[in-house]
């Protein structure tokens, strides 16, 4: 049977996750580990000079035993395939990620920093990320599918696919796009702001982005504020 490692960005308790463990295991024998909290934008850090605590989780999905971790989603995937299963698993599906990771903010993200550990760990690895406050319409009737057919399929070493479902109803889903390329673009421009003035000269800033949804045709942007999917290979190392 098929061995599969389930992680996220999001924090053990997120409904993401929950409902990508529900699918997979129609898929094969699922674990999860994940962090105990929200770890987004912890892109591919993992930790090197400090410890991580890792405890047996209640899991609302029978049959999956579950593992909350302190460290960050890499450091997830590493216990897991290192540590907590009996072997390494055949397949890595990080997320689902609430929220879009497409463009240039998949350098940043967590949810595929976990994909790029899994397929240095010699394992097929799918990132999985969900419009924000998505409905969640698309990804319950296409996610199943999308999986089944890409669990089956071989990637080079550092690769992996990278899948982003949009949030609109089914009645304004448009279809499903594979071989997406990466956009140059951003969602937000970012900018920062300042919010406080600190003692000797220090100054408090925060993240300011101006959204935005200018982007190239064929690429993974494109695709998602289109109302399509977005499946498409990520390259990391190698």
């Amino acid at each position: 049977m098929r061995s599969i490692l389930i992680v996220n960005d999001d924090g053990i308790k997120a409904d993401g996750l929950i409902r990508l463990a529900t699918l997979a295991k129609t898929l094969g024998e699922v674990w999860v580990v994940a962090p105990d909290d929200q770890r987004s934008a912890a892109s591919h850090a993992i930790s090197l000079h400090s410890h991580v605590d890792v405890f047996p989780h209640d899991f609302p999905v029978e049959g999956i035993s579950a593992f909350s971790c302190s460290g960050t989603p890499g450091d997830c995937v590493r216990v897991g395939c290192l540590n907590i299963m009996p072997h390494k698993p055949d397949v890595v599906l990080s997320g689902i990620n609430a929220g879009f990771n497409v463009a240039t903010d998949i350098q940043y993200s967590g949810t595929a920093g976990a994909a790029f550990e899994g397929a240095f760990q010699g394992c097929l690895s799918i990132a999985i990320s969900e419009e924000a406050n998505s409905c969640g319409e698309v990804s319950d009737k296409y996610l199943p599918e999308i999986l089944e057919e890409l669990v089956g399929q071989k990637l080079g070493y550092g690769q992996i696919f990278n899948v982003n479902i949009p949030g609109c109803p089914l009645s304004d889903f448009r279809g499903i796009l594979r071989d997406r390329t990466v956009s140059h673009g951003m969602f937000y421009r970012d900018r920062y702001k300042k919010t406080a003035d600190l003692p000797n000269g220090g100054v408090r800033l925060e993240v300011d982005g101006i959204y935005n949804e200018d982007c190239e045709s064929g690429t993974d942007f494109r695709a998602v504020v289109e109302n399509y999917i977005s499946i498409g290979i990520v390259n990391n190392l190698g």
